[in-house]
């Protein structure tokens, strides 16, 4: 992946073959969202450690603390290794 502005990041950017731990999140199949993005939408992220994929998975898959009473996420996440 190219960045456009790589003096802004606060790490390195790692190489695409040192990140071996990912989740992928996508829609559950009968969403309504569907009908807004790709049928097969699905979002994948990349980390060089499996603690850190988990971390990060904790942190995407709990519920936002700005969110309206009763909203609860509805997304599908899955953990991934090359």
């Amino acid at each position: 992946m190219e960045f456009s502005n790589v003096h802004n990041l606060t790490h390195p950017p790692q190489a695409e073959s040192e990140l071996r731990f990912g989740i992928r999140v996508r829609l559950p199949r009968r969403d309504p969202l569907q009908h807004l993005l790709d049928q097969g939408w699905a979002k994948t992220h990349w980390y060089a450690t499996a603690r850190e994929r988990d971390e990060a998975l904790a942190e995407m898959s709990r519920r936002h603390p700005y969110s309206r009473i009763g909203d609860l996420p509805n997304l599908v996440f899955e953990r991934i290794e090359r």
